[in-house]
């Protein structure tokens, strides 16, 4: 896989795993302010979340990258 590829890849797989993250840990404020949404949460400990999807998505980048340059999943498979 060359860099732009591999960087798309690592791209997407931050994002996936990212989104999937949000909803872990999450409690709501027992008492919500005046004009802030009663589901909004307390703490989203967003930068705990962003450093633990970096660390999966480069594993998951890995394993996709070993998996194309060991030719496990090839374009030559998908095509008849």
């Amino acid at each position: 896989m060359d860099v732009v590829s591999g960087t798309v890849v690592y791209l997407l797989m931050w994002w996936w795993v990212f989104l999937m993250s949000l909803p872990f840990g999450v409690r709501t404020v027992e008492d919500p302010v005046a004009g802030h949404a009663p589901s909004a949460p307390a703490r989203p400990m967003l930068w705990r979340k962003m450093a633990a999807t970096t660390v999966i998505a480069a594993v998951l980048t890995a394993i996709i990258n070993w998996i194309i340059a060991s030719r496990i999943i090839s374009l030559d498979m998908v095509g008849g």
